[in-house]
């Protein structure tokens, strides 16, 4: 009886957290000025964010770096590697991929080549998730998203707010905490490559 209550705790926590849906909202300025332009730079930034209950992002790292180590020596400090490496390996490009998709304009990742502007994805909150079999929880990210120029980045032409972005990973198989957030990454990037798209046509 304890195992099916279980079951269908997990199932419930996996509905509740399938039915939220990621917000964007245009707080500033718009992006008509992108109409016309074939190129856009995208950059990407973790200052300040929060993790989970963890204000501090270093002491979310901290916590389960100790964890873990404690559960087996050097696991930890491979976690904490890891944890920083998945932007560059998993996060930005699915992100990339799937706006560029969705905006059908070409982005840019090369300095030696700006486009005219530039978006800045600046990750404030991230909420991990977990996966333990019967129970799960989706990932989530919140972001600030700025377009400025990239020869001045002062000027910014639009601010944009993303809400609960989700790491939905249907198959049941999201362990891995960097393949859970992700998913994040791509469901932000997707919805804001429609957005830009749509914002953009004349």
């Amino acid at each position: 009886m304890k195992k099916v209550l279980s079951v269908m705790t997990g199932f419930l926590l996996f509905a509740a957290a399938s039915t939220q849906a990621q917000k964007l909202k245009l707080v500033e300025g718009d992006l008509s000025v992108l109409e016309n332009e074939t190129a856009l730079n995208i950059q990407f930034s973790y200052d300040n964010m929060s993790v989970g209950k963890f204000d501090k992002e270093s002491e979310y790292i901290a916590k389960k770096t100790e964890e873990y180590n404690k559960k087996e020596p050097g696991r930890g400090d491979n976690w904490a590697k890891n944890w920083v490496l998945d932007r560059k390996d998993k996060f930005e490009p699915k992100f990339n991929e799937l706006f560029e998709r969705e905006f059908e304009k070409t982005i840019t990742y090369n300095s030696k080549t700006p486009a005219k502007y530039t978006l800045i994805f600046r990750t404030i909150f991230t909420e991990p998730g977990f996966n333990v079999g019967v129970m799960r929880k989706n990932a989530q990210i919140d972001a600030e998203v700025l377009v400025v120029e990239t020869a001045n980045p002062a000027k910014v032409i639009a601010k944009i707010k993303v809400d609960n972005a989700l790491g939905r990973t249907f198959g049941g198989y999201d362990f891995d905490t960097g393949g859970r957030i992700m998913e994040c990454y791509a469901d932000a990037g997707k919805a804001l490559g429609k957005y830009f798209r749509k914002s953009t046509k004349g």
